[in-house]
């Protein structure tokens, strides 16, 4: 992609682009699905004293342009894939630390697969390359429940954000960590973030798996309701050159839960590479 001055700052403005810290190497974070870049005020504050850290929205969630948002372009995970590769061709990135979160372990992927000489690095986070169970495989959810929870956010985005709060943060001795969640959830356009669920749920990137090269940690958590160990166990069978960490923290989201176990497998795998 041609990036000229015009769309380059549009590009920055539409999907919320914020820089920080110093060196050389460059790590993007991006979020799962619900989320913006505020899930990282933990995390990417330890890095950028090392690193340059670029944080941002996709389009139609947080802060980014909503105006922007096309059912057509975002029905899939490869719209979110093209949010992520203009994003870092209007900041001429190559050889970056991607860290996705959740479903955007896989838009990851999907980027790493399209062009492979952007990232050095890949960290996946809680990733899932298919939500639902099947001959041989073992996604963590039956057909039946992702048609309910999709018909739920179309029928009652509050009782569904109530809902699957607690399923994703687990943690059940710290409820504000649910409730703290759920009211990200509830800031939420219903209907954009109902196209991205299905996008999210309704994916499936297995075949994909084998065609990324690129070096890859998986931090997989306990007791994760939403991409169990079964999980990140066939995601790391499926790739190339990967690297497995069980972490002691439960729940879907070890970078808010546990910030500081997820800062130190970071860091102890980026001191690795």
């Amino acid at each position: 992609m041609t990036v000229t001055m015009g769309n380059k700052e549009g590009i920055l403005k539409r999907n919320n682009v914020r820089i920080g810290g110093q060196g050389q190497k460059v790590l993007v974070f991006a979020h799962g699905f619900g989320c913006d870049q505020y899930v990282w005020n933990r995390i990417a504050p330890a890095f950028e004293s090392k690193y340059r850290v670029v944080l941002f929205d996709y389009v139609g969630s947080g802060r980014s342009d909503k105006s922007a948002y096309s059912k057509e372009r975002y029905r899939s995970l490869h719209g979110y894939k093209e949010d992520l590769l203009e994003l870092c061709d209007a900041l001429s990135l190559e050889n970056i630390v991607f860290i996705g979160h959740s479903v955007s372990s896989m838009i990851g992927a999907l980027a790493a697969v399209e062009r492979p000489g952007l990232m050095k690095n890949l960290i996946m986070i809680g990733p899932s390359p298919h939500f639902l169970n099947g001959e041989g495989y073992k996604g963590g959810f039956e057909k039946e429940d992702i048609e309910g929870m999709l018909q739920m956010i179309k029928g009652d985005y509050n009782e569904f954000a109530r809902f699957l709060s607690p399923v994703v943060m687990q943690n059940a001795s710290r409820p504000h960590l649910a409730a703290d969640f759920e009211r990200l959830l509830c800031q939420n356009d219903p209907d954009i973030i109902s196209d991205f669920a299905e996008a999210t749920f309704l994916s499936d990137v297995r075949e994909d798996l084998a065609k990324v090269t690129v070096p890859t940690l998986i931090l997989q958590t306990r007791n994760d309701a939403v991409a169990p160990e079964s999980v990140g166990e066939y995601v790391h069978s499926q790739l190339q050159n990967s690297e497995y960490k069980l972490m002691e923290a439960e729940g879907h989201s070890p970078h808010v839960s546990d910030a500081e176990e997820t800062i130190s497998k970071i860091a102890e795998y980026l001191s690795a590479v």
